[in-house]
């Protein structure tokens, strides 16, 4: 690569411009997110669950169904739109923000590239209106090495039997249709690993343990447990053998989602620090006069910018149909950091109150540690990255 090439690889644009629909969306999902979620949160937190009417509410408004076409009962919108929904909502709750970035980044999404005609007819319309989607990959004993699950498919003429178990599945208690992974001969490895849809009502299936978590405690997360499961055979999704590539590449598309996540939740803890420190007092003056915590609130203001920056070119990459894999995984990694280092910085510029859950910043901070873990972890991230870089790409 010449330097003239190098040097336009490194400025390329970010292209965060927002057109008037962007900004319009923007605004309605703000709006919601104030006037519904907001006032929601605090029950939510504690009893460890969604709001019933919140979860309806996000169907009416479109809001599941971002970027399915309208032909099945969508929005027909952009990938980035997508991204701006799930930030605006972790900005006020991020269990909230999963669950409609599960249902489409990844769920709806696999759908929609992966699925043929019949079965995008049959699920995405009910995806569109009522029906929560929940994508189950990971296993006790495949979590960054995913191929090594243990889930099997057998071929039974007219149906698929699976038997196994999957874990830390996100919305494991609300949704009724699951992107299974299971394997159908597992000498070949990653070649016989295959992707099904399956219903919450198919015999054999059912959802076990809720997690106990630290953060993001409204989010169900689940596992899953499949008991000689039947399958119909047409409920393949993608082609036999082939569940690998649905895996991979949705995923890849969802840690841009995950990026937007973290955003939302830095974006929150720096909104919360800005107005505190305005209205704490100390010494006879607010301390936001005092010039190091100008400075600290510069440092978060930074943080969040940059990290914004990353998510929405991966997001714009994608939609323009280019090459976002390196990007992708950048913002994952960047916006987890600077998730965790703003809503931390937060706590310390809230002094005690911060460490209370009468105020929330605490929230925040615990909602954030999860995105360095979930849909690739940092280390697989940077892996990813280093690898892409070594190669020349």
């Amino acid at each position: 690569m010449n330097a003239a090439a190098l040097g336009q690889e490194i400025t390329r644009p970010a292209l965060t411009q927002f057109s008037e629909e962007e900004e319009q969306f923007r605004a309605s999902v703000r709006e919601f997110a104030e006037g519904e979620i907001r006032p929601r949160v605090e029950k939510m937190e504690h009893e460890g669950k969604l709001d019933q009417d919140l979860i309806k509410q996000c169907f009416d408004l479109g809001l599941m169904a971002i970027e399915t076409p309208e032909e099945y009962g969508g929005a027909g919108s952009s990938f980035f739109n997508a991204i701006l929904a799930i930030e605006e909502i972790a900005r006020v709750d991020a269990s909230t923000s999963v669950f409609v970035d599960v249902q489409n980044t990844l769920v709806t999404n696999a759908i929609i590239r992966w699925a043929n005609d019949d079965l995008k007819k049959k699920y995405l319309p009910q995806m569109a209106e009522r029906r929560v989607g929940a994508y189950a990959l990971s296993e006790a004993g495949s979590g960054s090495d995913a191929f090594a699950l243990k889930t099997k498919a057998v071929d039974k003429g007219d149906f698929w039997e699976i038997t196994g178990q999957k874990l830390w599945i996100t919305n494991g208690s609300e949704a009724e249709i699951f992107i299974i992974f299971a394997t159908i001969d597992a000498e070949k490895g990653y070649k016989g690993i295959t992707a099904f849809l399956v219903e919450k009502e198919f015999e054999g299936f059912s959802v076990g343990k809720k997690e106990d978590k630290l953060g993001i405690r409204a989010s169900s997360t689940t596992e899953l447990i499949l008991d000689s499961c039947r399958v119909p055979k047409a409920n393949v999704l993608g082609e036999v053998g082939k569940g690998y590539k649905v895996s991979i590449e949705t995923l890849n598309e969802g840690r841009i989602g995950i990026g937007a996540q973290m955003i939302g939740i830095a974006q929150g803890a720096y909104e919360a620090a800005l107005k505190y420190t305005a209205e704490r007092e100390q010494f006879g003056q607010s301390i936001n006069n005092f010039q190091a915590v100008q400075f600290q609130l510069a440092e978060m203001a930074i943080d969040v910018e940059a990290a914004r920056l990353l998510v929405y070119n991966a997001a714009r990459l994608k939609d323009a149909g280019k090459s976002f894999l390196k990007e992708a995984a950048m913002a994952k990694v960047y916006s987890s950091r600077v998730a965790e280092r703003v809503s931390s910085k937060a706590i310390e510029l809230f002094g005690g109150y911060g460490y209370v859950k009468d105020y929330p910043v605490e929230k925040f901070w615990r909602d954030s540690k999860i995105g360095a873990i979930y849909e690739g972890t940092t280390n697989m991230q940077l892996a990813t990255i280093a690898k892409l870089i070594m190669s020349g790409k």
